[in-house]
């Protein structure tokens, strides 16, 4: 059954895919390149400028691109083959916890068919999402197993690595490993001391082996650097100044944003409603979802200690949301690790309909669910563009249909360096094989902020610094285009513009001018 539900997993996806309706954009472009360079003998430990998600997704896609060539659809057989692989897990920890099929069974399918916000950030690769879901999976699988079977050592061993792996992987991770270590220090209690030591000793070892890279990278560039990729300085601005502003700003997306994207409401990218005919029933569902959670977890029975490590993974996510700078992110990918553990919650709350009502009337609750997600996905796939898009500033939405004229015209114009923003430099980079560079050092926001960590891979912007002609790409703000041409005529220089698509191409200037001249930011 868990190998039949990964595979309608795929299928579903693959059928998504086939529709086109996943842009292509600059973060899933960083992971392409990484790959690239992997491949060629460059392996970093950390996703480029984001010290707090490892090289382990570029590392598959770089095996991906071995057996498949160098493609999108490579980055995305891989998120498929993940996610695939996550339903499987997830059906056999459902069955592990509750010993029931039909329960295992429904859970599985609510993911293989999942919500809009599921569907998007387990296809299209940001980084290492996909690991993490799984990743996760597997340490409350290794939890359960030690709690379950104390005396075999290897699940503690397993768990040690998973949680290891997973806090280099990707720092989201730690909303399993924190609830699930409480798991396993509790399936410690019931053994002599001699037992207790060794396999606390053997989840140690195998946590550090797994944690080399992250402790590799702390050695060189310190603890408290480390510190701060884990606990979201990347984007610690969004947030108001102050510690009560910004816990109150971070709960109030919570409760407005997070809640109606967890639950398949609205896409990440937007706040319109999804499926709007069959809205109230998915309200409804999840509400009963949750009041039979908490009467669920007062229950005295063997599932007992699962049902709790599942909601400490729901109270940490939650948690971790509010109180670190990941939470002044309105979209809704810091919510994947909800999936599991809801899924299998409404999976033991369909089967108790079953078991009072009757198999007809948990079927039609679970085929309502499932309409309900086919449904909101069908909504996607008619409003493209966007489609399914990790962009929520409308802003950053480019139109890629136009890359091969822009490619086109940069090489017949000979402008092969030069200056554009993030959402425009990688996928360029990428589709050229690094044929064309251009450093992403313009801003792209309307007020035209820009943060120096939009300059992910900084070889890029050498090689454009040493270049002796340059051009400027713009995708807006006009506010932008403006400063250009105002900075290029206080400087004197000449120029010629040329329009493509969403892209302002400023070529052939009379010589080469770089962004910290023109006076550009706000």
């Amino acid at each position: 059954m868990a190998l039949g539900l990964a595979a309608l997993a795929v299928a579903f996806k693959a059928c998504l895919l086939a529709l086109d309706v996943f842009p292509f954009n600059s973060d899933e472009a960083v992971v392409a390149l990484m790959a690239r360079h992997i491949l060629a003998g460059d392996v970093p430990v950390f996703f480029y400028g984001q010290a707090y998600m490892g090289s382990l997704d570029a590392l598959l896609v770089a095996g991906a691109f071995r057996l498949l060539g160098e493609s999108v659809a490579a980055i995305r057989c891989v998120q498929a083959v993940l996610y695939g692989t996550s339903v499987a897990m997830a059906v056999l920890l459902a069955w592990r916890i509750h010993q029931r099929l039909w329960l295992a069974g429904a859970a599985g399918l609510l993911l293989a068919i999942p919500s809009v916000n599921t569907t998007l950030y387990t296809t299209v690769s940001l980084g290492g999402y996909g690991e993490a879901v799984l990743i996760g999976n597997l340490l409350m699988l290794a939890a359960w197993e030690a709690w379950r079977a104390p005396t075999r050592w290897v699940a503690y061993l397993t768990w040690g690595l998973l949680a290891g792996l997973g806090i280099w992987t990707f720092g989201l991770v730690l909303v399993f490993v924190a609830p699930t270590a409480v798991l396993v220090a509790l399936s410690l209690r019931p053994m002599t001391r001699s037992q207790a030591v060794q396999r606390a000793l053997a989840a140690l070892g195998g946590f550090i082996v797994g944690l080399l890279p992250w402790l590799g990278w702390t050695a060189i560039n310190g603890t408290e650097a480390a510190l701060r990729e884990l606990t979201g300085s990347a984007i610690a601005g969004a947030s108001p100044v102050g510690l009560l502003p910004a816990l109150a700003y971070r709960a109030l997306n919570l409760l407005l944003f997070g809640t109606t994207v967890v639950i398949g409401a609205r896409p990440p990218w937007s706040v319109e409603w999804l499926s709007l005919w069959l809205l109230p029933i998915a309200i409804a569902f999840w509400l009963a979802v949750g009041g039979f959670a908490v009467m669920a977890l007062r229950r005295r029975d063997p599932a007992r200690a699962g049902r709790w490590m599942l909601a400490g993974v729901v109270a940490a996510t939650l948690l971790g949301f509010v109180l670190t700078p990941f939470g002044a992110d309105p979209s809704g990918r810091y919510f994947l690790p909800l999936i599991v553990p809801l899924a299998v919650f409404a999976g033991e709350m369909i089967a108790s309909v079953r078991d009072r009502y009757g198999a007809a009337w948990s079927g039609v609750l679970l085929a309502g669910m499932l309409l309900f997600h086919l449904s909101a996905a069908r909504q996607v796939v008619a409003a493209t563009p966007p489609g399914f898009t990790t962009q929520f500033d409308a802003a950053t939405r480019i139109d890629h249909g136009q890359d091969p004229e822009l490619v086109r015209f940069l090489l017949e114009q000979g402008e092969m360096r030069g200056y554009t923003n993030y959402w425009v430099a990688y996928p360029l980079a990428f589709q050229t094989r690094e044929e064309l560079l251009f450093a992403p050092e313009l801003p792209y926001h309307a007020d035209l902020r820009y943060t120096p960590r939009d300059n992910r891979y900084p070889p890029y912007a050498e090689v454009v610094a040493a270049a002796s002609r340059v051009a400027y790409i713009t995708a807006g703000p006009p506010l932008l285009e403006e400063r250009l041409r105002d900075g290029f005529r206080r400087l004197g220089v000449e120029w010629r513009e040329a329009a493509i698509g969403d892209y302002h191409v400023f070529y052939d200037l009379s010589q080469p001018v770089r962004p910290e001249a023109l006076d550009l930011l706000p």
